[in-house]
């Protein structure tokens, strides 16, 4: 498991207010269905977004540095 896995896991309990925040077009299901595991909100976003795997990446490296 990467180390970015670890802190999603780790910190999940704690930052899912702020994903749900932070990517607004996800519902609170949405956010719970990914239970903490990186690969699964990536591919939310990717889904919701209708962006390319490289900008949903993007999205949540930038979502990464604000609030893991």
């Amino acid at each position: 498991m990467a180390e970015s896995d670890d802190k999603w896991e780790g910190r999940w309990d704690r930052v899912k207010g702020k994903a749900r925040e932070h990517f607004g077009r996800l519902t609170d299901d949405e956010v719970e269905e990914t239970a903490g595991k990186r690969q699964n909100m990536l591919g939310k976003i990717q889904e919701k977004y209708g962006e390319t795997k490289e900008k949903a990446e993007e999205m949540l490296k930038d979502f990464e540095r604000k609030h893991l």
